[in-house]
């Protein structure tokens, strides 16, 4: 049986965040862009916002190109868009047609054949085994055993809203996000600093697993308040927040492919690692759930 989307269990799954995400745009647009759409089938209607007219429309328009926002993957098509937040437990990966379903599969987009492309390809893949080939089809499946994401089909001309869109901040790695201008934005917030980085009106496409991994590096304890940090903590934590994100893209290109569609973990260094040793000082890390969501954390070299 599928959680509950309220209990603790789905309230703490490894959502999806800008790594997770970035990895997967990537990983698309190399894979995808330039394919014609062939079929949009929907196995489960709760997750897709978008007529069946729509979606009927959408066939034969050519994927362009495959993108990022906050913790939104966006597909561009020749006149219209699909945004997808997969939220706590979606999930994207990608099949040859026939192939066996991924369990709770909620969204399929059908992609034929394409002519060879290279150039607009991102250089880490580049001649990777798992790219299908360009004279097959392929298919890109969205499953989400508890129905909290959506599927937004967005036609041009046509207003729908994505719930969140508007909201964001700037993304988290966006390199107009400048020191100085995270400084202004940081001095907007009072309250606790977990809680800080995972509000996406301050920055977008962190969630609970990487603001522990950047508070860890930051050095800062996570239920401390953002006014009782220094000029430099500040900066320390903007720096923290750059290079978190940058070594998590990293590791995730290297563990994540060809299974798109599970999340990889395992390499966080804190995150979900209650008992074990810090690996900067050794002392136990701390791990508790407020509300259902695991924080883990030094009580020693966090401060």
């Amino acid at each position: 049986m599928c959680p509950h989307p309220q209990t603790t269990e789905a309230r703490d799954a490894p959502l999806p965040e800008l790594p997770d995400l970035a990895v997967l745009a990537d990983a698309f647009q190399a894979a995808l862009a330039g394919r014609p759409v062939t079929s949009a089938t929907v196995p489960e209607g709760l997750v897709v916002r978008g007529t069946p007219a729509e979606l009927d429309a959408i066939v034969g328009q050519q994927l362009r190109a495959v993108g990022r926002r906050g913790k939104f993957l966006i597909l561009e098509l020749d006149r219209d868009r699909i945004v997808v937040n997969p939220m706590l437990t979606g999930r994207l990966g990608m099949a040859q047609p026939g192939a066996k379903a991924f369990a709770s599969t909620a969204f399929v987009l059908g992609l034929g054949p394409r002519e060879e492309r290279v150039g607009d390809a991102p250089a880490w893949t580049r001649d990777a085994a798992w790219l299908p080939a360009h004279r097959d089809a392929v298919e890109l499946r969205y499953r989400d055993p508890t129905r909290m994401g959506k599927v937004y089909v967005l036609p041009a001309g046509t207003a729908r809203p994505v719930a969140g869109w508007s909201e964001q901040g700037p993304d988290a790695d966006d390199p107009a996000l400048d020191l100085a201008t995270w400084r202004g934005r940081i001095a907007r917030h009072r309250g606790e600093l977990k809680n800080l980085l995972r509000d996406q009106t301050f920055v977008a496409g962190i969630g609970n697993g990487y603001s522990d991994e950047i508070l860890w590096a930051a050095r800062l304890a996570p239920f401390r308040k953002r006014t009782t940090l220094a000029a430099e903590e500040v900066d320390g934590l903007f720096a923290a927040t750059r290079e978190t994100l940058a070594w998590a893209i990293e590791e995730l290109r290297q563990r994540v492919p060809p299974t798109f569609e599970v999340e990889v973990r395992d390499f966080l260094r804190v995150h979900r690692r209650g008992g074990d040793p810090c690996p900067r000082c050794g002392t136990r890390i701390t791990e508790i759930a407020p509300g259902g969501f695991v924080t883990s954390y030094c009580r020693s070299c966090q401060r």
